[in-house]
């Protein structure tokens, strides 16, 4: 019997629309779908009316579900891997899964499947030189924090891309001026392809002016130059 397929799937950010034909075929002849919060493909899976098993896969389910995916591949079966929203493996524990797969099956294909991805479009919109970047995914919440943004700084390649929460923002914009200082421009993109999506440019000073009360709500992607 040939081992089977995981096939790492790319969903929307925010508009449902933004799907590829692929990766709506894909998730409906795969043989079970994993993915980071089930709550959000669910409504996905309905609004395209795909009825393929759909199991949870995230960092605390980690062992439990790897080993479930390894059995399943194992025994010929096709798997799709999807995240939270967005393109799974980039800063999410998809990666987990696919080293897992790897290491455990060699003769199993992984098989990407294109599409959607807060950093790429972000990148898209920023105006900044960007035949070469520097991806940091999100900042440590606290141990290890301060290491992050030393290491940061002394970086030579620009721009650099941060992800970041509502709730740790401001902290974020914070630490920016006090180790960049307000000569450094920042793009921030809050809420890509929803329907409160805005693309901001300026200092970091302004920025925590700017991102406060109602603006400091949805996911945020921080590029600076």
């Amino acid at each position: 019997m040939s081992i089977g397929t995981l096939y790492l799937v790319a969903t929307p950010i925010g508009n449902l629309k933004d799907v590829t034909f692929r990766a709506l075929e894909t998730l409906k002849i795969a043989d079970a779908v994993y993915a980071e919060d089930t709550r959000v493909t669910k409504k996905l899976f309905a609004h395209y009316g795909i009825r393929t098993p759909l199991r949870r896969y995230d960092e605390h389910a980690h062992i439990r579900a790897s080993a479930e995916v390894k059995r399943e591949l194992a025994a010929g079966r096709s798997i799709a891997l999807v995240t939270d929203a967005g393109t799974p493996g980039i800063a999410d524990p998809g990666a987990r899964l696919v080293a897992a797969v790897r290491g455990a099956l060699p003769g199993a294909a992984v098989v990407p499947i294109p599409g959607p991805s807060a950093l790429t479009a972000a990148l898209s919109a920023a105006g900044m030189p960007t035949d070469r970047f520097a991806f940091l995914g999100f900042p440590p919440g606290k141990k290890g924090r301060a290491t992050f943004f030393n290491a940061m700084g002394a970086l030579s390649v620009r721009p650099v891309v941060l992800y970041e929460s509502p709730h740790r923002l401001a902290k974020t914009l914070a630490e920016l001026r006090t180790r960049l200082g307000d000569a450094h421009e920042l793009f921030i993109a809050r809420e890509l392809t929803k329907i409160h999506e805005e693309c901001w440019s300026g200092n970091a000073a302004d920025a925590a002016a700017h991102f406060s009360g109602a603006r400091i709500r949805g996911e945020f992607v921080i590029v600076i130059r």
